[in-house]
This record gives C-alpha cells, structure tokens and sequence, in this order.
C-alpha cells in the first residue's frame, strides 16, 4: 500500500506539473498559489490532509438508499434467488400501456415466458455495452453517496427491442417491492432515452459497478443509471418497464415533494476543515467538487471571524473575501477496489492510450480541492467553501431553491487558540 506520503506527494506534483504545462499565466499562477510552496516537509498538515483524498468510493462505504423500502440489503443470500435478486433468476418486463393506447411490436412479460433474463441482456451488453464515471447522491442529500464506475447496457437498445410505434411519450420503470407495498417507480421522457445530446451519457441498464457485478445490497443485479440526474431516476432492484403516453411524471420521489426533472448542481463539499488551529499558522483545507450540469470553473474559500456577524441580506456569503482554491488533477490511482486502481478499457471520456481523462474535470462527477489558508489570530471563524460554474456563476445560483437539488453553502466553525 501507497504510503500517506508518499501520495500526498504525488498529488501536490502532479498539481505542480498540471498548471506548469499550461504555461504562461497558469504556471505563473501556480508559483503564486500557496500549494507550490507546500512541500511535504514544510507542510505535514497539507500533505495528511491531501493524502486522505479517495476517488471512488469503496464499495463497502457506498451509502445505499432504500427510499421503496425494498429491505433487500437486510435479506440473507438465501431468500434473494426467490425474488429474481440473483443473475440467474433475474428478468425483466416491458410493455405498453393500455390506458393511453400505447402501441409497441414486441413485449416483453413472464406470462408470455419471453421476459428478458440475465442472458438476454448480456447478448445486447456484447455489442452495445458502454463504462462511464457518474457521481449518485440524493436530491436533497448533503453529501455524495457515492462516486462510482458504472458498465451497462443503453436503455434505448431494449425500447428499440420492443418496437415503439405509436402514442408513447414517456417511460415508466419500477423497482421490486415487497408483496402488498406501493410500487416504487420513475420515468423519464421518451426523447431522453432514444437521443443523446453530444458528450452526454444515455440512461443505462448497469450490472456492473467498480467492475464487479451489481450486488443485491448494492441495488443488482439490475439497476438503473440516469447519468446527470439525481439517485431517484436511478433505482435499484429493477422489474418492470412501462411505455405510456401519460406525459406526467408519476415518479414515487415526486410524491415526497422532489422534483425528479432536475439536473444535478455544481457544488462545494469540505472533505477536511479543521476545527482547531494555531494562531497565525496557515491551516490545511480540502474538499470535493460535484460538477453538475454547468461544469466547474472554480473552488473557492473564505474565512470570517464570527466576531462579525454576517449580514442577513446576504445569504449567499457574495461579498465575502474569496479566494481561489487549486482543483488537483485526476488521481493516478482510481480506487474503488478497481484492480491497480485504473480504469477498464473503453471508459467514456478516457483516453484509449494514456487512461486519463480527455476534459477535467468531468461533468456528473467529482474532483478534489485544496488550499493551504493563510493564519489568522485567536478567535472564532466561519469556513466557507464554493463553486462557480462553467458559466461564471458562483453557489448556491442559479438554482438555490430546495427541492431542485442540494446545493446550500457549507459553513464550517473553527476555533483559533
């Protein structure tokens, strides 16, 4: 295993190397930024604090949410095959919605004995199989849930097996429940899932995560992947897909008062925040960015004495004194239980040759921030961190409203003594 040193290290060069190569007023920049002068020696808390920065999530500290109230993570190995929760006794309906008149060539039912099972969909995943990096976290969720690396198969490729024809605007896909629950369901509009705006990842159909097969416990065999939309669209445990010309969204996470349309937000995290410092001593900070919809062009942080209280018409901290965080590089070693820590073959937005990515950061996932702050004297801080996105717009704008995605800033305490 990596010493905490000796990857701190290679996390503060290869921020070194990324802004050098840039040249010109980027290298000029990063000899400006505090980060250049922190040398492992020189700077231990900066180094420990980079060092605990993990890229994918282990599997085992992925947080799972189990909004349907399946249970299943609480079923022993034994009881999973009785539900379809295995590969081999999985399947998988689709058909259309009377109610509407929606009209498809081919279903898809266990009463007609042609449901789609594991093997069927490994026959698509041989041709039509795609990896990507997507970020899962909860609408309203404070933290990520987990950053993960996802392999499946295209949802289009089996609405495409079933022949939509006529009166079909919107898709309905279901998790298991429990006999005698309420289904537990979300949708998506048809055009999301047949066309694919460039660079953008389609919804899929992932068995895989971290390259292993889905668990149970984690939401598999089968679950859904809706790549720039918040965990409810991405359900687990998956059953049953509907074709409808209902054009509402009758989503279950709609009824708990979310709204399920929404794309994820660009947005600030601490990773690590002291909440003690020295007098007059620079302090370690770093945290993780999730690059929503409209990209990331910045973190930023800012540190207030409490002595002065913030003024209530500003919420959004505007005129706080900001200052430019470094966004490292992706990291050489991925994580997430991944064999050597890289990436498989053929993960969208990676390089065939090199394996790193083609843009960084990547929209729908995470980067990591640091900074080294400078000391200030005895007393009681507010901590802030922000994002401004690829537009220019710093958190918790343009989309500040609850219910359209967590994105409030966070507000740490630290005490100076």
């Amino acid at each position: 295993m990596d010493s905490p040193e000796r990857v701190s290290q290679e996390h503060l060069e290869l921020t070194r190397r990324f802004f050098v190569g840039l040249g010109g007023p980027a290298a000029a920049a990063w000899a400006a930024s505090p980060l250049a002068a922190a040398d492992a020696p020189a700077n231990p808390q900066l180094q420990e604090a980079i060092s605990k920065l993990v890229y994918l999530t282990p599997p085992e500290k992925a947080f799972i949410l189990d909004k349907g109230k399946a249970g299943v993570a609480k079923l022993p190995d034994e009881e999973l095959p009785k539900l379809g929760l295995t590969p081999d006794t999985w399947s998988l309906e689709v058909l259309a919605d009377p109610a509407g008149g929606s009209v498809i060539e081919r279903s898809f039912t266990h009463a007609q004995g042609n449901a789609l099972n594991w093997s069927g969909l490994m026959k698509l995943a041989e041709r039509s199989a795609i990896r990507f990096l997507q970020i899962m976290n909860c609408t309203n969720g404070t933290d990520p849930h987990h950053m993960s690396h996802w392999e499946g198969v295209p949802l289009r490729e089996l609405i495409w097996m079933a022949g939509p024809k006529d009166n079909i605007r919107r898709v309905y896909y279901e998790s298991y429940v429990p006999a005698g629950q309420p289904t537990f369901r979300s949708s998506m509009p048809l055009g999301m899932i047949l066309e694919t705006p460039p660079g953008d990842i389609p919804p899929v159909l992932a068995y895989k995560m971290d390259g292993e097969l889905i668990p149970a416990s984690r939401g598999g065999p089968v679950r859904m992947i809706v790549p720039g939309s918040y965990g409810s669209r991405s359900i687990k445990w998956l059953t049953r897909i509907l074709l409808t010309n209902d054009f509402k969204a009758n989503d279950s996470d709609a009824d708990l008062n979310n709204d399920p349309d929404n794309a994820q937000k660009t947005r600030a995290r601490f990773v690590n925040a002291p909440k003690e410092a020295a007098p007059n001593q620079p302090f370690a900070l770093t945290g993780l960015a999730q690059i929503g919809v409209s990209g990331l062009s910045k973190v930023q942080y800012a540190v207030h004495s409490q002595a002065q209280k913030w003024p209530a018409d500003d919420p959004y901290w505007t005129k706080a004194e900001w200052k430019d965080a470094e966004i490292l590089p992706p990291p050489t070693n991925w994580g997430g239980g991944l064999p050597g820590g890289k990436l498989p073959e053929r993960t969208i937005g990676i390089d065939p040759v090199k394996g790193t990515p083609l843009q960084w950061p990547m929209r729908y996932t995470i980067a990591h921030w640091a900074a080294l702050a400078a000391g200030v004297p005895a007393g009681s801080y507010d901590i802030i961190c922000r994002t401004v996105d690829g537009n220019g717009i710093p958190q918790p704008l343009p989309r500040p409203l609850a219910r359209t995605g967590f994105n409030t800033l966070q507000v740490a305490t630290l005490v100076v003594k």
